[in-house]
């Protein structure tokens, strides 16, 4: 998985911010699907890789139980926790329970769970 990360990071636009990141969601079936963060000029309008993934698994008919992991490369000596709008993707698409590996561009660094993200989370409970 860290060599895939590590080339995806190529594909990655990061015109204004020069932080790329990748990203490998994967189901339960064993299929992956692939992000990358695509900066533009209006930082609003942009897209974090993460969420490039989730949503792309998204739209092949994937849901919520249907992940069991999910990859993010930071092209840089540390890593990066997903930042909190990727959280919420989570909160609302990705089990607790779904494995979490994050990657700085050297090596694995930290293994965790999605509701080690999302400690005091905002759900569908907050909404009624």
């Amino acid at each position: 998985m860290f060599e895939k990360l590590k080339n995806l990071l190529n594909n990655s636009k990061t015109d204004y911010y020069n932080f790329r990141v990748s990203s490998i969601i994967v189901t339960n079936d064993n299929n992956y699907f692939e992000g990358v963060n695509v900066e533009t000029s209006s930082p609003n309008a942009s897209i974090c890789a993460e969420r490039n993934a989730l949503f792309s698994s998204i739209s092949k008919g994937y849901t919520k139980s249907d992940f069991k992991e999910l990859h993010v490369m930071v092209d840089s000596d540390k890593f990066s926790y997903p930042c909190f709008i990727c959280r919420q993707a989570f909160c609302d698409y990705l089990d607790d329970n779904v494995d979490v590996y994050l990657y700085s561009k050297n090596k694995l660094e930290k293994t965790l769970k999605i509701k080690d993200l999302l400690c005091f989370k905002f759900d569908n409970e907050d909404l009624s």
